[in-house]
């Protein structure tokens, strides 16, 4: 007999009457006449309660001895269930003990931090929290895929190693060799060159979009960046695309549109999870995304956003000055504040962009753009890049860049340029505005963090 998801059990109108079933047992009540027991296997939120007969074959031997954590096989019947919460539940014909949980299994039916889940990060997502989060994180997975090809965007896969720093801002992991526990550099550099872990796939995926027009990647990035705040990590993945033909303003429709997009999915095929975060991580989380999908975003002017910053009367940390970055604490004003809706700011000074953003015609701001959400801050950052070949030489010149280590991306300026665009995602934050969840440690699997590799 073929295995059936809980999932599929419980959404069911009409399952099948005899069915297989296996998971993990989340807890178990025994009485003198049945034991109740609640199975999941991961499939959804729910678990399926199982009703064992106290005169079943075996009962002593493989029902009583069963604790939180054991795994089983459960063939039985479904039936309506009598209790409240549920549809059906399972009379059980056999039951099977799979694997047997030690007393000490840390993940009992009772609160536990998120510090204590993070240290036991390979057992964590058999809790109702965590598994609810990487069913998102799949789900929103599939749905960047299902909105780029949908659109005639070619998944180009990047390197991870790579030579350039893509920010030049220098936080970057450097990879090398080791000879027992010597690490190997300068003439014995594997690769001929100073390697590193990537920080961005931007610049690779310009050398695609220049011959395929719409390309995207999706896959990890690293950053050296000594930060141990709840939004940072030093590994993490990241969307981006680059389009071909394309300006700053075609290039915030396609950000703002695809934030819609993945709202909406998870809206549609995440409700039982996101009903949980709604009424145990962040309570209103489920209308905030529905505002999100329904409302038109606002656009503002890096310039008016200061000036609204400026003029707002507003207590903030970090003061706001024109020439400067914009905190989290602004941006969060913007979005929660003052327009109460996800915001696109656009048209930065460029002293404070990297070099490959488009100067405007004003040479004092770059086409750059950030997407700013609410209870996040910036969630996509991108820009119109800069394809006028002198011009391009000039910024990296302005920014101490070699231009003979940036040769193959000056090329794209000599042979057949067009103006393009792109922008980064990155998608530990999206689960984070998705979910509610606070900390960036909490969407993704096995976080890498300042002074923590685990697992």
């Amino acid at each position: 007999m073929t295995r059936t998801p809980i999932r599929e059990v419980l959404q069911s109108d009409a399952p099948e009457p005899e069915i297989l079933i296996e998971g993990w047992v989340r807890t178990k009540r025994d009485s003198k006449a049945f034991s109740f027991i609640e199975v999941n296997d991961g499939s959804c939120l729910t678990n399926l309660q199982i009703v064992a007969d106290a005169t079943l074959e075996g009962y002593h031997d493989s029902v009583i001895p069963l604790t939180t954590g054991a795994s089983v096989s459960v063939r039985g019947k479904v039936v309506e269930s009598q209790g409240k919460g549920q549809k059906w539940e399972m009379q059980a014909i056999t039951v099977t003990m799979l694997g047997s949980a030690e007393g000490d299994f840390p993940l009992q039916k009772k609160g536990h931090s998120m510090e204590f889940l993070r240290s036991i990060a390979h057992l964590r997502p058999r809790s109702n929290l965590f598994g609810a989060v990487f069913r998102v994180r799949s789900r929103m997975a599939y749905a960047i895929h299902q909105f780029f090809q949908d659109r005639g965007f070619v998944y180009v896969h990047t390197p991870v190693i790579t030579a350039s720093d893509c920010e030049g801002a220098g936080e970057m992991f450097r990879v090398v060799t080791m000879d027992g526990e010597e690490i190997r550099l300068g003439d014995e550099e594997f690769f001929g060159k100073p390697s590193y872990l990537t920080v961005s796939g931007q610049l690779e995926g310009e050398t695609f979009a220049c011959a395929l027009s719409n390309i995207y990647t999706f896959g990890p990035t690293f950053r050296a960046e000594n930060s141990h705040t709840s939004r940072h990590a030093s590994e993490f993945w990241m969307i981006e695309p680059e389009i071909a033909f394309c300006d700053l303003m075609a290039d915030m429709d396609l950000a703002e549109a695809m934030i819609k997009h993945l709202v909406t999915d998870a809206l549609e095929s995440c409700r039982e999870d996101l009903g949980f975060f709604d009424q145990f991580v962040d309570k209103g989380l489920i209308s905030r995304l529905e505002s999100v999908r329904d409302r038109a975003f606002e656009r503002v002017s890096y310039t008016e956003a200061v000036r609204i910053l400026e003029e707002s009367g507003a207590k903030f940390e970090f003061p706001v000055e024109y020439g400067h970055n914009l905190q989290s604490e602004h941006e969060r004003y913007l979005t929660e504040t003052h327009f109460k809706c996800p915001t696109t700011v656009y048209n930065y000074p460029k002293e404070i962009k990297p070099f490959y953003m488009r100067i405007n015609d004003d040479e004092k701001t770059v086409a750059a753009m950030d997407l700013l959400v609410p209870g996040i801050g910036e969630i996509v950052g991108g820009s119109q890049r800069e394809e006028r070949l002198e011009i391009l030489r000039a910024n990296m010149k302005a920014h101490d860049l070699d231009e003979a280590d940036y040769s193959w991306y000056v090329d794209l300026r000599r042979y057949g340029s067009v103006p393009h665009a792109g922008f980064g995602l990155g998608f530990e934050r999206l689960l984070m505005f998705i979910t509610g969840v606070a900390n960036i440690r909490d969407v993704i699997p096995f976080p890498r963090t300042p002074g923590s590799a685990e697992f």
